[in-house]
């Protein structure tokens, strides 16, 4: 095995990690997972580089690169839902992942008629995004655990403003991670919908 795919596989098993320390909780155990979904999001950026550099791209890794990052991402967005103060709703998820995992399908579909359906632009941006706003919605999980946590010492070490001031702040951080979900959902549908359309003569019976 090559080292792309390596790293593309350590991105898979990092998951499980994510998960157990987001649904852990607390500001510790939430920094920890991303800094976990931060590195495995960076080995997406270097297997691909790598598999390119070397000449090592193969049918495994086309398989498997977009596999790791909607396992990722996917398990990020669930784990989201199961927090309330996120405001994130389970429909947003539920097309996200429904999108992701058709479009898998579509690729084995492909490969059965051994057709081999590469990461489009639309694909890439729309993994981009997901990644961009699970590290925002991440980050802002931490800072409002650390603001109810310190609530009352915050504005006199800052001296700045005043406390109603910060809750405003952190109402309005609050809702961030709704709305650039529901960006992420629309970006979602669009590169589905792009990806079945450039190869929608694989639907043909007559395909070979």
């Amino acid at each position: 095995m090559n080292l792309a795919n390596k790293l593309t596989l350590t991105r898979i098993c990092m998951v499980p990690f994510f998960i157990l320390f987001m649904q852990l909780g607390g500001i510790c155990n939430n920094i920890l997972a991303l800094l976990i979904f931060c590195t495995a999001s960076i080995t997406d950026v270097f297997d691909g580089k790598i598999a390119r550099k070397n000449k090592t791209v193969t049918s495994l890794g086309v398989f498997l690169d977009p596999l790791a990052d909607k396992l990722l991402t996917s398990a990020a967005f669930i784990c989201f839902v199961g927090i309330t103060t996120l405001g994130i709703p389970a429909w947003l998820v539920i097309i996200i992942i429904s999108r992701d995992f058709l479009i898998t399908g579509f690729r084995s579909f492909a490969a059965i008629k051994n057709v081999t359906i590469p990461a489009s632009k639309p694909g890439k941006f729309k993994t981009m995004s997901q990644i961009i706003v699970i590290i925002i919605t991440i980050m802002i999980l931490i800072s409002n655990k650390i603001f109810f946590k310190f609530v009352d010492v915050i504005p006199d070490i800052l001296n700045f403003y005043d406390k109603n001031s910060y809750a405003t702040l952190f109402f309005l951080l609050g809702e961030i991670p709704f709305w650039s979900t529901l960006v992420v959902s629309a970006l979602t549908i669009y590169s589905g919908v792009d990806y079945i359309f450039k190869y929608r003569k694989l639907l043909s019976e007559k395909y070979e």
